[in-house]
């Protein structure tokens, strides 16, 4: 990419030192902080074309606002990049993403500049209202600023905080920046209409002069105010002969403005900063804008690893003959089970690259359904079409699967229907934090009726688990595995069924039963492998529970260790202990798991020790139980 002139961001540490410069001064600040972030990015992994499509709307907020007073509430914290380099953290963002380093999206626990999480999508409609009520209940003069893009406005809290918005005495400023996408490509009637947005360009700018000069005039206040609006956005429907979904709720609509003229960006929002009643700016972007390659393949730029920032060449690792990524091999054998299973569908919230449905998208596009950031609908609408004999196989981060907990309960384990829920990401995920951490689908799930609950402990498990999860009436059945890849390069087996709620022996031994679920059993097994003394068993089910082994690991074992990768709390860990209460058993029981705090951001295996679910401490409890 072309380099700029340095210097402007060296003398940047804060917004206040950027409201120094001249407003001329900021298309270079723009182009500097993208250079900053593509170098960084290249040696350091991290969220890249999100952070390059909102640079001008960064600077030009923190130009105008004063922030941290004023509130900007982010939505969607992969573009925040830019925000987080000049808000006091430049020299630290080297660490981004690394254990002890800056968190991977902003948290106000970081900076008093991050004014709320956002790792899930579509909260900051909702978050940034709260803000501006609180401002005018407490009589503060504070300005809130919402923006939400990258596919948000998709998400059913978004709609809610809108109704509600609408309804209530506020100011908020709601910035959609328009790019066209979440992480593949956007999709739904929300997208569609905001790309055929029919708004008349000489209408638009003339309805935004006229308004700020009655708002000047005071003449654009309270009900006059809302009288105002409806009679312009009568107007507009007559001229355009359509109706603005934004302004049918009265939020006063402008745009759509180009979201890359900084200089003009900061115009409109110092027109827009004193302007009563809640307004939405709508702003076209390009994600991955200023660096071409980011540009050509922004699915694939989203996060691109490392690379060379000089080229746009990907510093791609070498696979061969290692094993696949979980999320391929669920991708190819989805592809292979529908196949022969006409019944079978798939649903996607938004992620059919991360979790390879797009394996089979490409060949059975009219089977496969990305319904955008919405994993309520996700569920639900999987719920309608296993009511009426489909077999869908809805796949969902676990992570975010938490946004569908009761879509699970009300709209498929009610009815006991055929839908297989398959959580990706379960278990930690490494760089991305807690927000992203599948730790609390076991503890969550296992108390809801109805509901297999089962995890794989290598590839060959995944495969005969969703063999097995689309026979005949299965009911819900949850497959939870984790990111990345498993442990066998020869993947591929025999699509078999597993009996349900039964495990397996891996191991036989005389003192001590170690007992786990999923593939953190592998690096158990490795841990044991030499050692008599020690059995080891895989539960595989969560729910139902294999009463058979667990009667035999209770007459047998006064010494018991059970090692899980999600909660301690609630988990499988504590499954087993009620069972074994239950039927008279009372063995020492020592459980691994994750603690009872959000574990933060770091590589997996060093999340592991932290947690002590690593190996090190898997060999310790066990020696410290002999």
């Amino acid at each position: 990419m072309e380099t700029s002139s340095k210097g402007l961001l060296t003398q940047i540490q804060y917004p206040a030192d950027l409201r120094k410069l001249s407003v001329d001064d900021l298309p270079q600040v723009c182009d500097e902080l993208r250079e900053d972030i593509v170098k960084e990015l290249s040696v350091n992994p991290g969220h890249l074309a999100s952070s390059l499509g909102v640079a001008e709307i960064t600077v030009a907020l923190h130009y105008v606002y004063e922030t941290p007073e004023d509130r900007i509430v982010w939505d969607v914290g992969h573009q925040a990049y830019g925000h987080k380099i000049l808000t006091g953290r430049r020299e630290q963002f080297s660490t981004n993403r690394r254990l002890g380093g800056i968190r991977p999206f902003p948290s106000p626990i970081e900076s008093e500049y991050d004014t709320f999480a956002c790792g899930h999508a579509s909260n900051s409609i909702s978050a940034a209202l709260g803000m501006a009520v609180a401002a005018k209940l407490e009589g503060k003069d504070r300005h809130v600023v919402a923006v939400i893009g990258d596919g948000a406005m998709s998400g059913g809290l978004a709609f809610e905080g809108l109704n509600n918005v609408s309804s209530s005495d506020n100011d908020l400023l709601i910035i959609l920046n328009d790019n066209n996408m979440s992480i593949d490509r956007a999709v739904g009637g929300m997208q569609e209409y905001l790309l055929s947005f029919s708004t008349n360009e000489t209408y638009n700018a003339l309805r935004f002069k006229v308004t700020s000069w009655l708002h000047k005039k005071g003449l654009f206040e309270d009900d006059r105010r809302r009288g105002l609006i409806r009679l312009t956005n009568a107007l507009k429907s007559a001229i355009s002969h359509q109706q603005n979904v934004f302004e049918g709720m009265d939020i006063r609509y402008f745009g759509p403005f180009n979201g890359h003229d900084v200089k003009e960006l900061v115009r409109i929002l110092r027109q827009l900063k004193d302007m009563k009643g809640p307004k939405l700016l709508h702003l076209h972007t390009q994600k991955g804008h200023g660096y071409a390659p980011a540009e050509k393949d922004v699915t694939t730029w989203h996060a691109p690893g490392k690379f060379d920032p000089d080229t746009g060449e990907r510093l791609v690792k070498d696979t061969t003959n290692k094993p696949p990524r979980f999320q391929d091999v669920f991708g190819e054998t989805l592809l292979e089970l529908a196949r022969q299973n006409d019944k079978i569908v798939g649903v996607t919230p938004a992620m059919p690259t991360g979790c390879s449905m797009n394996i089979m998208m490409k060949e059975m596009p009219e089977r496969t359904f990305d319904v955008g950031i919405a994993e309520g609908h996700a569920i639900t609408f999987s719920g309608g079409m296993a009511k009426d004999g489909l077999l869908p196989f809805c796949n969902i981060y676990s992570a975010f699967a938490q946004r569908a907990y009761d879509n699970i309960i009300h709209d498929i384990a009610l009815l006991n229907l055929n839908v297989v829920i398959c959580l990706d990401r379960a278990g930690l995920v490494g760089e991305d934090g807690p927000t992203h951490h599948g730790a609390f689908d076991m503890a969550a799930l296992r108390v809801i009726p109805n509901l297999t609950i089962a995890s794989p402990m290598d590839e060959h498990e995944l495969r005969r688990l969703m063999y097995t999860a689309q026979l005949p009436d299965k009911g819900p059945f949850v497959i939870r595995y984790p990111r990345g890849c498993g442990s066998l390069v020869d993947w591929r087996c025999p699509l078999e069924a597993i009996p349900v709620g039964k495990g397996r022996k891996l191991k036989d031994g005389s003192e001590v039963a170690v007992i786990t679920i999923g593939p953190i059993g592998t690096s158990a097994a490795e841990v044991i492998a030499d050692n008599s003394t020690v059995a080891h068993y895989d539960l595989r089910f969560l729910k139902p529970l294999d009463e058979d082994m667990l009667h035999e690991i209770g007459r047998k074992f006064k010494k018991i260790v059970t090692i899980e990768d999600g909660v301690r709390k609630g988990g499988m860990g504590t499954a087993v202990m009620e069972w074994l209460s239950d039927h008279g058993y009372t063995p020492t029981v020592k459980r691994l798991g994750l603690p009872d705090e959000f574990v933060e951001h770091g590589k997996v295996s060093e999340l592991q020790a932290i947690a002590g679910i690593d190996q090190t401490n898997i060999q310790k409890v066990i020696e410290e139980l002999l």
